[in-house]
């Protein structure tokens, strides 16, 4: 059994956040983290109190869903609205980000971005590379172990 790096680590986190997302179109993940420690996770749903694209269907402009908030977004206003700074920060996203997340990834100080997607998005990639923001692409992380439920039961 292989312990994960911290890398692996913080991706399997922004691919468990990624199951609360709630337009089919893509589950999104994202995780921040600075120094090692968790400052915020988010995935793409809909703004609170509005209805979800499982639930109501995708709301399209121009071949998007506007319905959602992608992880990246959620994962910023999560920081903020609890105080943590993301200056100098790592986001973990289980995808590329699009162009308007990574502006405001830039723009929030985030220093590295580390996904395992193929997608690319060229404009975000340039937007990147001017910023001076590490992208890390690294394989998907895989299970290592097979978990013995029984031995999380309370009948010890």
């Amino acid at each position: 059994m292989k312990r994960p790096d911290w890398d692996e680590y913080f991706l399997k986190l922004a691919m468990l956040a990624s199951e609360r997302a709630t337009c089919p179109r893509m589950h999104c993940g994202c995780v921040l983290v600075k120094n090692k420690n968790v400052i915020a996770t988010g995935y793409n749903g809909s703004i609170p109190g509005d209805d979800h694209c499982e639930d109501a269907g995708c709301m399209m402009v121009d071949n998007h869903c506007v319905r959602t908030v992608h992880a990246e977004m959620n994962a910023l206003i999560q920081a903020a609205r609890r105080g943590h700074a993301v200056e100098g920060a790592s986001a973990y996203i289980t995808n590329m980000p699009c162009t308007t997340c990574s502006k405001a990834l830039i723009t929030a100080g985030v220093k590295r971005v580390v996904v395992f997607s193929d997608y690319h998005d060229t404009l975000a990639e340039s937007f990147f590379a001017k910023a001076n923001v590490k992208i890390d692409r690294i394989a998907i992380p895989q299970k290592e172990i097979q978990y013995d439920l029984g031995r999380y039961s309370s009948a010890r």
